[in-house]
């Protein structure tokens, strides 16, 4: 193996066999190596927590395969929510930087950006997020340079914009939208300055080449994104991947563990699908390189780890003392076996 497989250095010329031949090493030698590499470019103890609010909810043109959101996939049982007003938005950001968030995410279902008074009320959102002395960050779908300007005024840390997959696999996933569309709007978020939030989902039946390709792409990217979501699919009833299998957990240990050594640099994010891990394999992955976790027991609007579950997470990632030698955590919730219900919200005033 190259040296520069393991020292952690940067490199924007990664091909898909080579990370597939990282992916598919023994998997305690893989975990040891992303370790190494994690170790010197991170605290290893730090996990930052993230709180994600879908501030627009449901309509969405697009006909994204995993996503109840999508108007194409009229069998989903979700309320469609207007864009909700800044204060009620600044109310839960104000409550996630007490429970302990660093970075607060407002999500819309929009294949776009439009200009007008609901782009207003999230550049109003951002800069009351800002002044809470959060990290902020928004995705809003496809983006123009002047957006993306005033976003960027209003000290935007952040955009999401994910890839979802590698772009072989993607027109399996995505029909309205090009990856091409998608390339675009990172590359106006990053002349903007704004940091870049990109990653993907893996368990929607795509190949492992899928998965390499995905992480090719974001090591293209100059720099390579600050923040790399990675998000295990969440099976809702009445999307195309419902009856998709459960993803096994150590997969996603594999795909963080592979990330980390591929983008040594960014913020590796558990994202959707943490909950169906269990205790045991999140902390594999943050040994694998992971070290945030979005907290709060709604993803936008598929279901997250319940808030007793993360803190007997984090109080078995903590230093023991000799009074809690003989204590035992509380039981975890069992995943679920069934294809998630799309969370329902009530209508934003």
């Amino acid at each position: 193996m190259n040296p520069r497989h393991e020292d952690g250095s940067v490199r924007h010329d990664w091909t898909v066999p080579e990370i597939e031949a990282l992916h598919d090493l023994a998997l305690l030698e893989l975990v040891g190596r992303a370790n190494a590499v994690h170790r010197r470019r991170h605290d290893p103890t730090r996990i930052r927590k993230a709180r994600l609010l879908s501030v627009k909810t449901g309509g969405c043109p697009e006909d994204c395969a995993y996503c109840p959101q999508s108007a194409h996939h009229r069998g989903v049982d979700l309320t469609r929510d207007r864009l909700m007003d800044p204060a009620s938005v600044l109310a839960q950001a104000a409550r996630a930087k007490a429970a302990g968030a660093e970075r607060f995410c407002m999500g819309a279902a929009w294949r776009e950006a439009r200009d007008g008074a609901e782009f207003d009320a999230v550049v109003a959102m951002v800069e009351g997020v800002r002044a809470l002395g959060l990290e902020a960050c928004v995705t809003l779908g496809m983006l123009k340079a002047h957006q993306a300007t005033r976003l960027a005024a209003a000290g935007l840390t952040a955009y999401n914009h994910n890839l979802d997959t590698g772009p072989d696999f993607y027109d399996r996933i995505v029909t309205t939208r090009r990856y091409e569309d998608r390339l675009a709007t990172l590359a106006t978020v990053r002349e903007a300055g704004i940091g870049l939030c990109c990653g993907g989902i893996i368990g929607m039946g795509e190949a492992m080449a899928d998965r390499a390709g995905l992480l090719a792409v974001l090591a293209g990217l100059t720099p390579h994104p600050e923040s790399v979501p990675i998000n295990a699919l969440v099976p809702v009833a009445g999307t195309p991947l419902a009856d998709r299998p459960r993803l096994d957990p150590l997969d996603v240990v594999r795909m963080v563990a592979t990330a980390r050594l591929v983008l040594p640099d960014a913020v590796l994010r558990l994202s959707a699908g943490r909950a169906q891990l269990g205790r045991e394999a999140q902390i594999l992955c943050f040994l694998a390189g992971a070290n945030s976790v979005f907290s709060g027991d709604t993803l936008l609007t598929t279901p997250n780890a319940e808030p007793d579950d993360d803190a007997a997470l984090f109080a078995a990632l903590a230093p023991r003392t000799s009074s809690a030698g003989t204590g035992h955590a509380p039981a975890l919730r069992p995943p679920p076996s069934r294809p998630a219900r799309a969370v329902r919200k009530s209508t934003a005033r």
